[in-house]
């Protein structure tokens, strides 16, 4: 009954399905660590409050994306088409375009401060609405006509070219020539702004470095993470395209190893950060873990004094009358 729901299943190698297996174990390790990841990165923003600042709160934002993106990664298995098979796909579709999105808002955001020394903040809302909406819209599409169930290895959209490019690859292509082009642009910037910014003090100096250590820095890497890990996974959709009934077991290899790591490698990014690191000391993860669950002591409300205070400005507790 196993092999004969591999073959069904299993339209990457159907004469093989030990590379199935392969892939699919692969896909599964790639996401386990990146659902590490996340949880790391999760904890640590909430733990010492980093989320206070709006750049950490878009690493928040992109890291619980990753991790339910990395649950979709460890839901892959070789099924029959069905409700399960669906929900599989539909789970994977949400997330990979929610990541996808929040890095593209993480650009902007990257853009703005770096070429317009704005900062998009009061566009919370809005990277919300678009992050979680969009991807909801875009994700229930396939379920018209039931697009949905096994494609190759794990369930996604059938295999039609036509509404794979059009909900995924297509946009996804479009996006990732933008992102490279916008970051290109921003490192450029950002370069020749810092040659200038050398040997000066002045007011608007100073905002520009303060910006870039809030704003900027934090969130220069994310985006080319996922430019990184886009390249083998395009690659082999693309190669699919082409020859939809051959696919490459090396590319297949390379594009399941990479597309579920971003969330790993965002931890690697995350962790680098020094001001992280002078953080993730024993000491200063007990003084955090104590400020978080010790509760608060009162503040005590004392009278206003006034400039000349009298001792009507007091209880009359605190002077005792002789017995």
């Amino acid at each position: 009954m196993a092999n004969l729901t591999n073959t069904v299943s299993c339209s990457s190698f159907p004469e093989n399905t030990d590379r199935c297996e392969t892939v699919i174990t692969i896909r599964k390790v790639a996401g386990a660590f990146s659902l590490t990841g996340c949880l790391f990165m999760i904890a640590v923003i909430w733990l010492f409050r980093k989320y206070v600042v709006f750049a950490q709160r878009m690493i928040l934002y992109l890291s619980i994306g990753a991790l339910l993106d990395s649950i979709a990664y460890l839901m892959s298995n070789t099924i029959e088409d069905g409700p399960l098979c669906d929900f599989q796909a539909w789970w994977l579709t949400f997330f990979d375009w929610t990541v996808l999105l929040w890095v593209a808002c993480i650009t902007f955001n990257l853009y703005m401060n770096v070429v317009r020394a704005t900062s998009t903040e009061r566009f919370e809302g809005v990277y919300h609405i678009v992050c979680w909406g969009l991807p909801l819209c875009m994700s229930l599409l396939p379920f018209i006509n039931d697009h949905y169930g096994p494609a190759g290895a794990w369930c996604w959209i059938v295999e039609d070219i036509a509404w794979r490019l059009g909900i995924w690859y297509a946009p996804l292509f479009l996006i990732i020539v933008l992102l490279f082009a916008a970051y290109i642009y921003i490192i450029l910037t950002l370069s020749r702004k810092a040659s200038t910014w050398e040997g000066t003090y002045d007011p608007d100096t100073e905002r520009n470095h303060q910006m870039l250590r809030e704003d900027i820095k934090p969130l220069r890497l994310y985006p080319f993470v996922y430019l990184i890990v886009s390249i083998f996974p395009l690659i082999n959709r693309i190669q699919n395209a082409f020859a939809p009934h051959n696919h490459v077991f090396a590319l297949v290899v390379l594009a399941c190893l990479s597309a579920p790591l971003h969330g790993a490698l965002n931890a690697l990014v995350f962790g680098m950060d020094r001001e992280t690191l002078k953080k993730l000391t024993p000491m200063q993860i007990m003084i955090a873990l104590r400020s978080k669950f010790t509760p608060r002591a009162k503040v005590l409300e004392y009278p206003h004094l006034s400039s000349s205070p009298s001792t009507q400005d007091f209880p009359s507790e605190c002077f005792p009358t002789d017995p």
